[in-house]
């Protein structure tokens, strides 16, 4: 029987501190990683963004 994670009134008082101090920043707007799914996602993510910059760069010209 795998263990609970702990949910005393301190440990929630805690969590709720803990949440409070930290520091506010972007969300991740694509997955990082070095396994070859990771890469492979990113590889195809960066051609699909340049493909869009292109096209968005030719309707302007």
């Amino acid at each position: 029987m795998a263990d609970k994670a702990a949910r005393s009134p301190r440990n929630i008082e805690t969590r709720k501190k803990k949440a409070s101090r930290v520091i506010p920043r972007a969300k991740v707007t694509r997955v990082q990683g070095n396994t070859a799914a990771a890469r492979k996602r990113l590889k195809k993510m960066s051609g699909i963004a340049r493909a869009t910059k292109a096209k968005a760069t030719a309707a302007k010209a």
